[in-house]
């Protein structure tokens, strides 16, 4: 057997009392996509960070290319061979694609930066790894799946032989997602290794050589992918089968709208339209779906809807009849999308997270009592089967699903009569998927308007009682809940039927 890329030997991380990998051994070979994959909480990104330097090991090493190295910082791990695609890209708005790919490692002549040997370097490594982005355009102004081929590019341009991808299609549309994971095969060729850290089993299926499974800081599977199936995946991920799902009624109320919008044509700030004239009305006991590619106003609307944003002169959003608030429209719960720096606060704790904006039902005149507090976050989070040390502990110390569950059970117990949801999924695990799933029907079955974004097309097939497309700014198209995948993504590209 040929020496692997990267090999990590035996592995433990403790963090104070919660043990994160627990003598875990994982080989990735040249030239191979082998998929990480595990349940929020089981260790995946603390072992790819000691892999690429940014954590050191308690117990255990790192081999490359058979080699025993030690990473003090990703910056050995750089010198090693080693790159790294984080979910939340780490670019520089303000400057050029070439001008962040080379940044720290720039070509130099007389003493400044070669800007011509730049673009042309960047020029080569995108023809040759099918990486499509102009060195000249500045970055701030790029679609995200442009902006994360950025990313790669500069893991490349370091002569990176080793490509760690951590939830690389969180912010990616369908399309985007098919083409990554052709330039990911184009890359694998070149010889390089690639780990793809992700939730999505489908992906692993279609983008994956080898699967290794983490649980509880510990590896319980390892599969050839061509060799095993999704049920077999979760089954290694959660220790169970997914429930079959119950067919589910699907909702046609007739009452009047619980939320309203007419006519909305909103401007940014450079007044260029976002939306226009875009109308459709929200039922209590209906979920309806947002579908659209990313930038064709989604974020414009959601904004406009929670009060976060003015409707401006045109148009209306109307909550039981009556103007949306400006500010944060205490009518609608709101679970937006950016879960960190739009949902919660970080300094604070979990149960000061969950209770968010019930101070004033809670408070005596001798201000919130902690008994109450606890008690109520400690109902919460047994109710949401929130996962954590206690309420006490920051809200940052929770993983990506726990969070999110988090998040869910504030707005969902805000008896709101409109909730908006915004990738409700994004980053979860199978599981916390199911249960999130769970509560949104529940939600919508107890007369919740449910106004739901999501990317995934298959998860708005799956909840929503009907479907809108916006495309470019306007409201190009309704479906009902059983549209193919094909015709809702002819529609978000502007194919009608």
């Amino acid at each position: 057997m040929s020496v692997p890329a990267a090999e990590l030997v035996g592995v433990s991380k403790r963090f104070g009392p919660v043990l994160a990998n627990d003598g875990i051994d994982l080989a990735v070979a040249r030239g191979e996509v082998h998929a990480v994959v595990g349940e929020n909480g089981a260790g995946k990104s603390t072992l790819m960070s000691i892999l690429y330097g940014l954590h050191r090991p308690d117990s255990g090493h790192v081999l490359r290319a058979g080699e025993r190295i030690r990473l003090r910082s990703p910056a050995d791990g750089i010198r090693h061979g080693l790159g790294m695609v984080h979910q939340r890209f780490r670019l520089f708005p303000g400057l050029t694609v070439a001008e962040n790919i080379v940044i720290g490692a720039e070509p130099v002549a007389r003493g400044r930066v070669d800007q011509e040997t730049a673009h042309r370097a960047v020029a080569d490594l995108s023809a040759k790894y099918g990486l499509r982005a102009d060195p000249a355009a500045q970055v701030g102004g790029l679609p995200v799946g442009v902006r994360q081929r950025v990313e790669i590019l500069r893991a490349l341009y370091r002569q990176a032989e080793v490509l760690i991808l951590d939830e690389p299609t969180a912010v990616l549309t369908p399309a985007e997602a098919g083409r990554l994971f052709e330039v990911l095969r184009t890359v694998a060729a070149t010889g390089v290794a690639i780990l793809l850290v992700t939730h999505k089993l489908t992906e692993v299926l279609a983008a994956s050589d080898r699967v290794t499974v983490l649980r509880q800081g510990r590896v319980t599977g390892r599969f050839a992918t061509a060799d095993t199936s999704a049920d077999e995946l979760v089954h290694a991920m959660i220790g169970r089968s997914l429930a079959a799902p119950e067919p589910r009624r699907r909702s046609k109320p007739d009452g009047d709208p619980a939320l309203a919008v007419r006519d909305l044509t909103v401007h940014d700030a450079d007044g260029v339209p976002r939306l226009s004239g875009v109308s459709f009305a929200v039922r209590p006991g209906e979920i309806v779906g947002i579908a659209g590619v990313a930038g064709s106003g989604q974020r414009e609307l959601l904004d406009t809807v929670t009060g976060l944003r003015s409707p401006g002169r045109t148009g209306q959003v109307l909550l039981d009849g009556a103007p949306v608030v400006q500010g944060r429209d205490p009518r609608v719960a709101y679970v937006p999308e950016d879960r960190h720096g739009r949902a919660t606060a970080p300094e604070m704790s979990l149960a000061e997270n969950l209770l968010m904006g019930e101070q004033h039902r809670l408070a005596t005149r001798f201000g919130l009592p902690r008994k109450t507090v606890r008690a109520r976050a400690e109902q919460l989070t047994e109710r949401f089967a929130i996962s954590a040390a206690s309420v006490d502990v920051p809200i940052t110390a929770l993983s990506g699903g726990n969070a999110q569950k988090a998040v869910l059970a504030r707005e969902l117990t805000r008896q709101s009569r409109v909730i908006v949801v915004e990738e409700p999924t994004q980053g979860v695990d199978v599981g916390v998927r199911e249960r999130v799933h769970a509560l949104l029907v529940a939600a919508r079955d107890q007369g919740g308007a449910i106004l739901l974004q999501s990317s995934e097309l298959s998860e708005l097939r799956e909840l929503s009682d009907r479907v809108l497309v916006l495309f470019e700014g306007r409201l190009v198209a309704e479906f009902d809940a059983d549209a193919t995948e094909e015709r809702l993504g002819q529609a978000m590209t502007g194919v009608l039927p």
